[in-house]
């Protein structure tokens, strides 16, 4: 992108890798890597594992170059424990402990095949619409299909080499689960990332030190133990704790597979992978990272890819009736109350190693504002450097622009408009096309996708008790109960009306009032005193519209009510 190399994290990365690319292979196709471990939701944490090597890779694409971003899926990993609180799933799934992912069955009720098709489903749906291309790796597929048999044979014949690389990590102290300050509410820590960094390394078996872990014939899980292997006729023997021990051909037998310290390396010198970045706690003092970059050239002559290490991700107010069973908000559940283009600049404008926060409460409202604000100054040509880069990067990638919503009005008053019509279209679109009487909205469509988005985010994430509901009939008490300076604010208002009917009318009419009352022109500077005044004026209409003292802006709130209802509610105020 012209002009942006030294102005962003990913342009830096991206000239890193491809000078790291063309050292290994001029002219090469460049290759950068994510792992996806599809074990449960697949978390907004995890998605920074994609779109970190996404962002760089769609850069190197805007250059010119091939490039390919690989994403494994992980799914012959074990199936480790049974997530709490996930729909369809009971106690029973413990009985597939231990068995590979694609072979534990999927929750009750799921159109999909098997356990890692039902997570990896909801991935690959929230991936395209993110628009990110990558080429897909089923790991179950490569490592059943006998695609690694070599590797897998070169490094058990190696297994005393590769002992020994991990005995200098075995004889210090085990580096424990890297913990996170939470960022706000929530924090999503990656499971130990793809493959897991805690699992067994192959060490403790009945035969010694050994890379590889069978899958039972009977059972089907890796409750094994090598007992004994002949280098020779790569005759293995495993005995199980289920009760069931054969002996298989290792040159002829596809159940099973590297433990994840020997796994990955050998994935990286297989597809040739130049930048893949990984979590803090694959990149803490003898993990799955820095061990595999011991791995990697003396066993499989290969090279460590570039592998920034990326923090977490925090979440701010997910409301527990639409968060994942699982606990954790996915993608899918960001994506319903968010446009593509804004979650995908919240990671493109941060640094890997900066944690932030994705924001399902009140605070989405001002990050929408600041984007908006983003790209007002891109189209007036007012960014800086590294806000156009992070803004071209939000708002598509090499393949083009990403699907955008026409007519994008502010978050905020979409939200407030679905609040009180509680989504009924007739009344939503008179509102929005009052909003602006010179250049009225036509249609719905015109302010979507993000209208939906937002009705999205009202209807899932704010809780019943803050809603706006407006009155069905004046409050006849509270109006008795006015002072007479009550009453006159409330009739300027209500004269006012027709002749400031748009939104930034009855910006200026509801701030105006208190100005006009205190003998002030209407647009006189606010003084402390004036700004009490205001304060006290604004909390009556609400009071008299929505039976609270806060709510939707005022003059959102007033468009949604309509005029006959806000003479109805307030005009009893007015005689």
């Amino acid at each position: 992108m012209a002009g942006s190399t030294e102005a962003d994290w990913v342009s830096r990365f991206a000239d890193d890798v491809i000078a790291e690319s063309e050292r290994r292979a001029p002219g090469k196709t460049v290759v950068v890597a994510s792992g996806l471990s599809p074990s449960g939701p697949i978390h907004l944490g995890n998605l920074r594992e994609v779109m970190t090597p996404h962002l760089v890779a769609d850069e190197i694409r805007r250059r010119g170059y091939e490039v390919r971003h690989l994403i494994s899926w992980d799914d012959y990993d074990r199936f480790r424990k049974v997530p709490a609180g996930l729909a369809g799933v009971d106690a029973s799934w413990a009985e597939h402990i231990g068995k590979p992912l694609t072979s534990v069955p999927a929750p009750a009720g799921s159109a999909y095949p098997n356990w890692a098709e039902h997570f990896k489903a909801r991935m690959t749906e929230a991936l395209a619409e993110l628009g990110v291309a990558y080429d897909a790796i089923s790991q179950t597929a490569r490592y059943t299909s006998g695609v690694y048999r070599e590797q897998i044979l070169h490094a058990v014949r190696h297994r005393a080499d590769i002992d020994a690389i991990l005995a200098q990590y075995r004889t210090r102290k085990a580096p424990g689960k890297q913990s996170q300050k939470p960022v706000d509410e929530a924090e999503l820590e990656a499971e130990e990332g793809s493959g897991a960094a805690a699992e067994d390394d192959g060490s403790g078996g009945g035969a010694g030190y050994f890379p590889y872990k069978p899958y039972c014939a009977q059972c089907g899980r890796d409750l094994t133990t090598v007992t004994a292997y002949d280098d020779e006729t790569t005759e293995l023997t495993y005995t199980c704790a289920c009760g069931h021990g054969e002996t298989v051909r290792l040159s002829e037998f596809d159940r099973g597979k590297l433990v994840w310290k020997v796994d990955w390396p050998m994935r990286w010198a297989y597809e040739g992978v130049v930048f893949e970045p990984s979590g803090v706690d694959h990149t803490s003092p003898g993990s799955s990272f820095q061990v595999g970059g011991q791995i990697v050239g003396p066993i499989f002559g290969g090279t460590q890819p570039i592998g920034p290490m990326y923090a977490f991700v925090g979440i701010s107010g997910m409301a527990k009736m639409s968060s994942s069973k699982g606990g954790v908000p996915t993608p899918g559940d960001a994506l319903r109350i968010m446009e593509p283009q804004l979650l995908r600049w919240l990671y493109a404008r941060r640094r890997p190693n900066q944690s932030f926060k994705i924001a399902f409460d009140q605070e989405i409202q001002r990050l929408y504002d600041e984007w908006d604000a983003l790209v007002r100054k891109v189209e007036d040509g007012a960014a800086l450097p590294g806000d156009l880069a992070a803004y071209t990067r939000a708002a598509g990638t090499a393949a083009g622009e990403l699907p955008r919503t026409p007519r994008p009005l502010p978050y905020r008053t979409l939200a407030s408009v679905a609040d009180v019509t509680a989504g009924a279209e007739a009344q939503t679109l008179r509102i929005l096309s009052e909003l602006d009487p010179e250049h009225p909205l036509a249609a719905l469509d015109e302010a979507r996708p993000r209208l939906d988005r937002a009705v999205n985010w009202i209807t899932t994430q704010v809780p019943a008790e803050q809603r706006t509901v407006v009155r069905q009939v004046p409050d006849a008490q509270r109006l008795a109960s006015l002072t007479d300076e009550d009453r006159g604010a409330l009739k300027l208002l209500l004269d006012g009306l027709d002749a400031h009917w748009s939104l930034d009318g009855l910006t200026t009419l509801v701030y105006a009032v208190p100005k006009v009352q205190a003998g002030l022109a209407p647009d006189a500077k606010p003084t402390p005193e004036l700004k009490v005044a205001q304060r006290t004026f604004f909390a009556l209409l609400y009071d008299l519209l929505v039976g609270r003292d806060t709510g939707p802006r005022l003059p959102t709130l007033l468009l949604a009510v309509g005029q006959d209802r806000v003479r109805q509610l307030l005009g009893g105020a007015a005689g």
